[in-house]
């Protein structure tokens, strides 16, 4: 995650993060690092949780230009209070992906940020959304982004399974993020985890030493 740096030089924003979606048999697990960055090479914060709450049982994690998805963020938070009040209910998951989509094309020409957005509702159960960058929608079982996935692909193709027990999709995640970490200079911290099924939402956080360890470090 990359905050904004004002000289005019830099063309584009490192994305400085890793965060990860996940369905499982009964709910979701979505999660991320906790450091921040300024061009990829500073790191700003230790301590910044991307995983962020915008309904009750919807998160969402964010990429790339941390003002801008800020933003949009707090936008589509309003958007969704006011969508539950009216309808009388709260509003579905698809709903929650639809409004980051809409308000990330919308501004594509100013904006620099995209979201996983997961969650669980009584229409469709558990479900993980991806918003690209300029507002692309996309549903998928497992999904990861930022600078940090570049190293994790091969590990969470041969790895993920559908219909995973809880605990094991929790593994799955942490030790995604582990590998992750370890690798991309721009992730690291702790991890946040959110577990989100029928019942409700469990926050899990593991320190930076407790992660597992792959290789020596």
């Amino acid at each position: 995650m990359e905050k904004h740096c004002t000289n005019s030089q830099v063309k584009g924003v490192s994305t400085g993060t890793t965060i990860l979606a996940a369905t499982f048999n009964g709910g979701v697990v979505i999660c991320s690092d906790s450091r921040a960055s300024i061009g990829g090479e500073y790191v700003s914060s230790k301590t910044i949780n991307k995983v962020i709450q915008v309904h009750d049982r919807i998160f969402c994690c964010m990429a790339g230009s941390l003002a801008d998805a800020q933003a949009v963020i707090k936008s589509a938070k309003y958007r969704l209070s006011l969508h539950s009040v009216q309808m009388e209910t709260p509003p579905l998951v698809i709903a929650a992906a639809s409004v980051l989509k809409e308000l990330c094309y919308d501004n594509k020409d100013e904006l620099q940020a995209g979201f996983i957005t997961a969650g669980w509702d009584k229409k469709k159960g558990p479900q993980v959304y991806v918003v690209s960058l300029g507002g692309m929608l996309v549903r998928q079982p497992v999904t990861i982004g930022g600078s940090g996935s570049t190293y994790i692909y091969g590990y969470v193709d041969a790895k993920y399974k559908p219909n995973m027990s809880r605990e094991e999709c929790l593994q799955f995640a942490t030790n995604a993020l582990a590998l992750a970490m370890g690798r991309d200079n721009v992730s690291g911290g702790v991890a946040h985890l959110v577990v989100v099924t029928e019942t409700g939402v469990e926050h899990v956080v593991v320190p930076g030493d407790k992660l597992p360890k792959f290789h020596d470090e």
